[in-house]
């Protein structure tokens, strides 16, 4: 029971002083899942939720830290993310998502080892893992396109057993 009261104490110690930071920031500050979640209820959409394992905040560089299973939630952009790390620079505006990064906004995605998202800019750009590739998917409109899909064709199915022909008997020697 100490210990958790000493937990608290300290959090709100924490929280004193991200109150000094801007704003903005507050809205990145999120405790961990089995104490109440802190958001900005700034009530216009513009609040960022980030939950994590760890978070820390300094306020005198204005980065916020997050690491372990992060989410990031961002409304206002309908962005959703998850990454191992997340650090939001509320000075340049900008939010690094490293480690297993997963982006999804409106339906596009966005995967790789490390995205940073410009925020004024409404830009990403996304790194690889070593020796691999960034992927993504984008939901294109195609006014071409027919509005009903297009039945694949039909291929006769599969049948993995050969098709055996009637042996042909040679008559026996002397018949």
């Amino acid at each position: 029971m100490k210990s958790s009261s000493l937990l608290t104490s300290k959090l709100k110690q924490r929280l004193s002083l991200a109150l000094l930071l801007p704003a903005t920031l507050v809205g990145a500050i999120a405790f961990p899942s089995h104490l109440q979640d802190a958001q900005a209820q700034t009530g216009d959409g513009r609040a960022l939720t980030v939950r994590s394992d760890v978070q820390e905040a300094n306020s005198q560089t204005g980065v916020v830290t997050a690491r372990g299973n992060v989410q990031m939630d961002y409304p206002a952009r309908q962005i959703q993310a998850t990454a191992a790390q997340a650090q939001y620079f509320s000075r340049e505006r900008r939010i690094i998502l490293s480690g297993n990064v997963y982006v999804l906004q409106q339906g596009n995605s966005l995967r790789g080892e490390t995205i940073t998202y410009l925020i004024d800019e409404g830009r990403f750009v996304a790194l690889p893992r070593a020796q691999q590739q960034v992927e993504s998917i984008y939901l294109v409109a195609d006014p071409e396109a027919p509005a009903q899909p297009v039945a694949p064709p039909v291929t006769p199915p599969f049948n993995p057993k050969p098709a055996f022909k009637t042996p042909v008997s040679e008559p026996a020697p002397g018949q």
